[in-house]
């Protein structure tokens, strides 16, 4: 079928959608929705079968779907409707939900159902929640309700509020008024639910030191203690802030803007605060501490037969300078035990998305900060590329985009959930890249195939990443059944008789590759061209990041989405 896919945005679950509806055999071509004249003209210009709306924040035309079928995908249970589904669901501790895509009628989330799948509501972030369970179960519906108006007989199911199965309810938008924290009363289960399903966006307004700031991101402490609503603790950027009977870690900060003043955007909470923060002590956390206990920290570590396994998770994917160097201490600490294996990548969620934008655009000098950046993801890149004592794994539970992409194709193998959507380019930033993808791309998907990924900008599904070479294994399930099974591959490997043959390889195959060309040269070649991505006045880059990080709306579809 030909099928457009209308959508807000081009985010995690429309990239994950436009992936597995073009690897099953359909036309798929984009349209933003920018306005309803763009959306008519693209219907007009594609003359889809079906149209399907991932991730919409505004009305359908009628005469769109009043002339074709539109399928709007919401995440909530039956009869769910309104602007904030999961952050009630989350707000209010329900323990299922579910995702509904039904047919676009006059009132919003109220037509007739093609599909519903339900799902356990995890205890995290809305924005982890939305690419994992919520993104599982939104493609489950997808795909069966594609596959029911493909057959021609099906008939959707009229919504009635009256059947035992139809659970949800009209919701009013989930304003700051439901979002406020009462320190002086709220206790960490409670302030935990208000963080969590605010993130990422719009966040929890609070008052910090008599200034309003827009909390991101919530995480339980097991041992800090002091007077509600006090910031007790920094790590590595963020706060951390007693409640009645505990504390919480909040990572990330936004100001509120002011009337007439510049736009804001998320900065790690302890650069916002700065001198704010004199006196409030740095509580650092080993990695391998971190793994066994119930606090926040990027980076933990454990052991098991034989393999060590390095998790990271930095908000968004992101990874600052700081954050890489931290992440490079801990792989060389990793790198001294006695393991033969060694996995790399956060237990759920995104695997990396590479250097961090939003505190480059923060920087006095973003140009330097950039190319700090981007050397410190080179280091880290370098050090993985450089390990020959073991056999290197990345295990990829989520997404993945440029630097992030070849970090993880760094390691020897490359292990991606089946959800995992990699975006193995760097041209909509306006950058050439580095972290040498130059060295490794090409060497696992080939000269002409590195040119086109890197060319055509799209988004590649796991099952065709594993096609291409970019992946050597693709698991199916959840993101715990995967981690579990990463666990369990990577035991077999340590514990593999062929593993001490398979490192002399290694070995000699990296020698021969040094000879034939040094890593430092595919370095120097990269950051020359980046150096000019970076300083040069007639490059794109820092318009393209500054609208990234502010959040500028296009002005159209990209032509490379349009199909």
């Amino acid at each position: 079928m030909r099928i457009l896919l209308v959508a807000s945005a081009f985010n995690s679950l429309t990239q994950r959608v436009h992936t597995e509806l073009r690897a099953r055999g359909h036309t798929v071509a984009v349209e933003l929705a920018l306005g309803d004249e763009p959306v008519r003209a693209a219907v007009a210009r594609f003359s889809p079968d079906l149209v399907l709306a991932p991730m919409l924040t505004r009305a359908v035309p009628e005469d769109i779907w009043s002339r074709h079928t539109v399928l709007i995908v919401h995440p909530g249970p039956k009869g769910d409707r309104g602007p904030s589904s999961l952050d009630w669901a989350i707000h209010e501790g329900a323990e299922e939900w579910g995702v509904t895509v039904l047919q676009a009628v006059a009132e919003m989330d109220a037509g007739p159902v093609w599909a519903s799948v339900p799902f356990r509501m995890p205890a995290c972030g809305k924005s982890e929640a939305y690419r994992n369970e919520v993104a599982d179960a939104a493609l489950e519906a997808v795909l069966l309700a594609v596959e029911r108006h493909e057959s021609g007989w099906f008939e959707p199911e009229p919504l009635d509020t009256t059947r035992w199965d139809v659970r949800g309810r009209l919701r009013p938008y989930h304003a700051q008024e439901h979002r406020r924290i009462d320190w002086a009363a709220d206790d960490t289960a409670a302030v935990l639910r208000k963080l969590r399903s605010g993130d990422s966006q719009p966040g929890v307004l609070d008052v910090i030191h008599g200034t309003e700031y827009f909390l991101h991101g919530g995480h339980p402490e097991d041992e800090l203690r002091g007077t509600p609503g006090t910031v007790v603790a920094t790590r590595h950027g963020a706060i951390c802030r007693a409640t009645t009977d505990g504390a919480v870690w909040i990572p990330q900060l936004r100001p509120r803007r002011t009337p007439g003043g510049p736009a804001t955007y998320k900065l790690p909470a302890a650069q916002v605060l700065g001198a704010l923060l004199d006196g409030v002590p740095e509580v650092p956390v080993t990695p391998w501490d971190a793994a066994r206990r119930a606090t926040w920290s990027e980076l933990r570590y454990h052991e098991d037969a034989g393999v060590g396994f390095l998790e990271f998770a930095f908000p968004g994917g992101a990874m600052s300078t700081g954050q890489c160097r931290r992440l490079l201490d801990a792989y060389r600490a990793a790198c001294t035990r006695p393991t033969g294996v060694i996995v790399l990548g956060p237990g759920r969620d995104f695997y990396s998305n590479g250097i961090h934008l939003n505190t480059v655009e923060a920087a006095a000098d973003p140009a330097e900060e950039s190319w700090r950046n981007i050397n410190a993801m080179d280091d880290l890149v370098e050090a993985i590329l450089t390990t020959t004592d073991r056999v290197t794994v990345s295990a990829v539970a989520g997404n993945a985009a440029a630097g992030g992409v070849m970090l993880a194709i760094a390691a020897d193998e490359v292990w991606c959930r089946t959800s995992a959507v990699l975006n193995p380019h760097y041209r909509l930033m306006g950058l050439y890249g580095s972290e040498y993808w130059t060295y490794t791309l090409p060497r696992r998907v080939g000269a002409d195939t590195a040119a086109r990924l890197t060319g055509a900008a799209l988004p590649v599904g796991a099952h065709e990443a594993e096609r291409l070479g970019l992946a050597d294994r693709v698991m199916p399930g959840s993101a715990a059944e995967f981690r579990r099974r990463v666990h369990r591959e990577a035991v077999a490997l340590a514990a593999s008789p062929d593993l001490d043959t398979r490192l002399l390889e290694k070995k000699r195959r990296r020698a021969r590759d040094e000879e034939e060309k040094p890593l430092s040269a595919y370095r120097a070649e990269e950051l020359e061209r980046m150096r000019r991505n970076f300083t040069a006045p007639d490059e794109p880059y820092h318009g393209l990041r500054r609208a990234f990080v502010h959040k500028v709306c296009p002005t159209e579809t990209p032509a490379h989405l349009r199909g």
